[in-house]
């Protein structure tokens, strides 16, 4: 099995998988993509505008192929092949107060504040993998623990499919 663990920047991925990594009764590894990303040498340089590293997702989907039973996380996540797409939502101004805590600066956190009132990775995900495959779940509440426990839901087949159901477009 494979699982996807995607969203837009500010939505919880990595504090959530983290937990599941340090988890003895999960089966699946875990890999943060932006690590392999940075550890492999998989970028195409800088944006300079955004200050972010440009990944070159051929040589990242190189890097994943064969490698099953696994969990990986990125907001890049949803572009490679997966059995299940876990989409974490959040509302726009938790997703600006999350990247402003971890230092990114304004206009960095309100891109991707606008990203997420527009759905864009969730609507890459669905137009990606399909409606069958993805998973949408709303993070601005939830610990880090629930959070945690509902992707190990969708890993285990006790959750259904969704997306669409979580829409922040009154934001803008």
């Amino acid at each position: 099995m494979r699982v996807a663990v995607t969203g837009t920047p500010g939505t919880g991925k990595t504090t959530a998988t983290d937990l599941l990594a340090s988890d003895p009764d999960f089966d699946l590894d875990v890999v943060h993509l932006n690590d392999v990303i940075k550890s492999e040498g998989f970028d195409e340089g800088t944006d300079e505008d955004r200050g972010s590293v440009i990944a070159d997702l051929d040589a990242v989907a190189g890097w994943l192929e064969g490698r099953d039973d696994l969990l990986f996380e990125s907001h890049l996540a949803h572009n490679f092949e997966a059995d299940r797409v876990v989409v974490l939502r959040a509302h726009p101004d938790t997703v600006v107060e999350r990247l402003r805590e971890r230092g990114d600066g304004d206009a960095k956190a309100y891109e991707n504040a606008e990203s997420e009132a527009l759905d864009v990775v969730l609507s890459e995900a669905v137009e990606t993998h399909g409606l069958d495959s993805v998973y949408e779940i709303d993070t601005t509440e939830q610990s880090p623990e629930d959070v945690a426990a509902a992707i190990a839901a969708v890993v285990a087949g006790e959750r259904e499919p969704s997306a669409g159901e979580v829409t922040y477009i009154e934001w803008l």
